[in-house]
């Protein structure tokens, strides 16, 4: 009752207070921060006025002649079946016109496709419904999920500033540095679309397309997947932070270094608060959204972990389950998308979360063991 109220005042408001309702309303594309965009942007304001002044021309006639040739004023209609000039007229013109509009088009498209000579070349995989962004000269990657909590989205919380544009780790980029994407996707097609770059590429898997940007202003860039891949295909977001060059090497020294210490975590000997700990985050991360928080599900597509044989009996189905999915499900493989540390948290989380209790852990070392005998 209190919802349909709160939906009724907004109305009525809306109905008395056009102007300030509309205040943001806009039917223009806005210029972005790039050369790309801002080309797309005067491409866009160079056909957008070339059919203005076709509309003005072909309407103002066709009315002037319906008022000016009208029965009350005594015209009669001419009989006539073709005229040749005319006829030329209206073939070249218009093929006139189609050239002008042509040749910047061409060139726009030529510089959008034109990836040679790039400063820094990152892979940018789709996941369902995450990214996974690769350094390929730096030696590291990391994926990016969306970080609006969950009781905004089920609105047990208000809205905040960016809803579903925001992620917990960012896509960093140095300002003034040509930047090459190679974006693929590994489940289903996905589109990384950032629009203040003029930036959308479809992610196929199997393919690789390229694409590419040079943003000459630091700030926080917002997109989305531009391609419905799920269930939460609007829970996907693309946030790029371009920054200083120097702030990106330091940012990218930090990154190698822990990367080399993720990988020495798997001879680590983690105690089981450790991984429970650890393996809490991970599943809030990357089950949270098809098993829930408490591990109840939504069956029949998302069966719930609490109380499931596969989360308090068979541990080696609950590792193969986790790591290589479930042919013909929603369930992915995480293998190549958590490392074994992860891997090897979330298991030993669910077996232990929400009164499963198995007193059961997973070692790191296990799941490398597990992934190099396959």
């Amino acid at each position: 009752m209190r919802v349909h109220a709160q939906r009724a005042g907004a109305l009525l408001g809306g109905l008395m207070f056009p102007a300030v309702s509309l205040a943001d309303w806009t039917l223009n594309m806005t210029p972005g921060v790039t050369g790309t965009s801002n080309e797309i942007f005067s491409l866009h304001m160079i056909i957008l006025w070339i059919c203005v002044a076709i509309g003005v021309v072909v309407f103002g006639v066709m009315f002037w002649s319906i008022f000016a040739h009208r029965k009350s004023q005594g015209y009669k209609p001419a009989n006539f079946h073709e005229n040749t000039l005319v006829e030329i007229l209206w073939t070249i013109i218009p093929f006139v016109i189609l050239v002008v509009m042509a040749i910047p088009a061409t060139a726009t498209l030529v510089d959008m496709y034109d990836t040679t000579e790039s400063d820094v070349d990152i892979k940018v995989t789709g996941y369902q419904w995450k990214w996974q962004y690769e350094y390929i000269d730096e030696d590291f990657g990391y994926f990016s999920n969306l970080s609006t909590p969950r009781d905004q989205i089920n609105n047990r919380q208000a809205k905040g500033k960016n809803y579903l544009l925001e992620v917990d780790n960012p896509l960093i980029i140095p300002v003034g540095k040509k930047v090459r994407f190679l974006v693929t996707a590994n489940d289903v097609i996905h589109s990384w679309w950032v629009p203040a770059f003029g930036v959308k590429k479809d992610a196929i898997p199997g393919f690789i397309n390229e694409t590419w940007t040079r943003v000459d202003e630091p700030g926080t860039y917002r997109g989305q997947c531009t391609e419905l891949c799920g269930k939460d295909h609007g829970f996907m977001p693309v946030v790029v932070k371009a920054v200083p060059q120097e702030e990106y090497d330091t940012w990218v020294a930090e990154q190698k270094v822990a990367a080399e210490k993720e990988r020495e975590l798997t001879q680590k000997d983690w105690t089981m608060a450790e991984l429970m700990e650890r393996g809490e985050k991970a599943y809030q991360t990357a089950c949270a959204a098809c098993h829930q928080a408490d591990g109840s599900g939504a069956p029949p597509a998302f069966p719930a972990l609490k109380g499931s044989k596969i989360a308090i009996e068979d541990m080696a189905a609950h590792i193969d389950i986790v790591v290589n999915g479930k042919s013909g499900t929603a369930m992915q493989a995480f293998g190549n998308q958590l490392s074994e540390v992860d891997l090897a948290a979330v298991i030993t989380y669910e077996r232990n979360a929400w009164g499963n209790n198995t007193g059961e852990m997973v070692t790191p070392k296990e799941i490398f063991d597990y992934k190099n005998e396959q």
